[in-house]
């Protein structure tokens, strides 16, 4: 029986921006904003969605990115009572929760870079950060050097070879999964990380919780090297992200079956077995509204999204279109939406519900997320493949035209049902071919069974 981060639609959450937190934590009284997200629960679960990736969470000067505290809840989200209850919630609609896993840096405020500060070389976590030079100096005058994140001063590297480090660190996880009942963790820039520290938390959270799934943000590189037995179980899939949008811009849809072909090919794939994190957009890039130069092209998007081979993830606010670039600063990319006002007012009418969908295809149709995957029909404007069972096949076809367009697809097996699973109407095949016409911009789902 496979686990369910194996077949997950994930929903992606920035909870600081969705919240309207202050982009600052100045220290004040805690704000109980987490509550109010529970109301986004039930959306999430009518998207069709088993996984939620939020995060980051815990305690920070900024962004969330630069941890003070890894065992208190964000002031400006709420407190730790808050979140248990937020997880209970998910918990009970059949979502599991994955958290920011912040581990290659930390802010200037945690504790053991203000004793540095203090102390000096009296310190006694002189070799918690990579770096420590107290002949040098720091952009912000500490007196002492030191190295930073993408030389980023406010985000200090830690050393995670240092076995206090590591067992620091894996006293968090252990903290987060008893306190707070998580089911994963995402790590932050997993491609900083240090191999051996990833294999140690892969063995340790599967001994904490058999199902604990881990996925890393890589974004070049062999994913296979983070993506292993040994480490990680998914990594997010930068290169198919790539290609779903300017494969639709381009009109050229042999970039994104080359690259499927490379990682997925029944033979010769480089990452069979592997199930990477499939996205359009998240909190660091622009949303995909913005990187298309056709928004009739997000349909057939968000249907590969769906039906490629991976994890998809809806990045909160793109079900509904709305805008954001990357060229406007993070903040575009992370804004306080009311759900009521937006479900009132989408950007896209009908994306929603689209989404929503291919959400329930899925469900009712596993081997759409499933199946083994091989390419049938492929000119720069129609693509065409299958996801293969046993006895049962979903044949996909999308068009990126702006006409009309008809295609002969040869089914995978001999099939003696079909229907569209999008239109729930049946279809027939004539000598062992699906005739499809697909309207501009179209797309289809065959589900055929033998």
């Amino acid at each position: 029986m496979s686990k369910w981060y194996e077949t997950a639609v994930f929903y992606h959450i920035y909870p600081l921006g969705l919240c309207g937190a202050p982009r600052e934590n100045r220290g004040e009284g805690v704000e109980h904003r987490l509550p109010g997200l529970e109301e986004w629960l039930p959306h999430i679960a009518d998207l069709g969605c088993q996984g939620l990736y939020i995060g980051p969470l815990f305690e920070s000067s900024g962004h969330g990115y630069d941890t003070k505290d890894y065992k208190q809840v964000d002031r400006r989200l709420g407190d730790n009572e808050d979140l248990k209850h937020f997880v209970k919630k998910a918990h009970e609609l059949g979502i599991r929760v994955v958290v920011d896993g912040v581990f290659n840096h930390t802010g200037r405020e945690f504790f053991a870079f203000e004793d540095i500060r203090r102390s000096r070389e009296g310190s006694r976590y002189c070799g918690w950060y990579k770096g420590i030079n107290f002949g040098w100096n720091s952009a912000f005058n500490d007196g002492f050097g030191y190295e930073s994140w993408r030389n980023c001063g406010d985000l200090v590297n830690l050393n995670l070879q240092n076995p206090e480090v590591k067992q620091y660190l894996f006293d968090v996880i252990r903290f987060w999964i008893h306190e707070f009942d998580i089911d994963g963790i995402r790590l932050d820039c997993a491609d900083c990380l240090d191999f051996a520290f990833m294999k140690e938390m892969r063995r340790i959270t599967e001994q904490e919780k058999e199902d604990f799934w881990l996925m890393g943000e890589v974004i070049h590189g062999d994913y296979s090297r983070w993506a292993n037995p040994e480490m990680l179980h998914s990594v997010t899939n930068y290169e198919l992200h790539k290609g779903l949008y300017s494969g639709h811009n381009d009109h050229n849809y042999f970039e994104i079956a080359h690259t499927i072909r490379r990682q997925f090919e029944e033979n010769g794939g480089i990452y069979r077995g592997r199930i990477l994190y499939s996205f359009v957009d998240n909190h660091d890039v622009s949303r995909i509204v913005n990187k298309l130069n056709d928004r009739g092209h997000l349909k057939p998007v968000y249907t590969l999204l769906y039906t490629l081979p991976g994890l998809p993830s809806v990045y909160y606010g793109s079900e509904w279109g709305i805008q954001g670039r990357k060229e406007e600063g993070d903040p575009a990319l992370r804004p306080a939406i009311e759900l009521e006002e937006i479900q009132k007012n989408p950007p896209v009418p009908g994306l929603e519900e689209f989404v929503a969908l291919l959400g329930k295809c899925r469900r009712e149709y596993p081997v759409i997320g499933q199946g083994r995957y091989r390419e049938l029909a492929l000119t720069n404007r129609q693509y065409a493949f299958a996801r293969i069972g046993e006895g049962e096949a979903a044949v996909i076809a999308v068009n990126n035209d702006e006409n009309p367009a008809q295609m002969r697809i040869r089914l995978p097996l001999a099939a003696g049902k079909i229907v569209e699973a999008l239109s729930g109407e049946p279809a027939q095949a004539s000598g062992g071919e699906l005739e499809v016409n697909l309207p501009a911009d179209g797309c289809a789902i065959f589900i055929c069974t033998e």
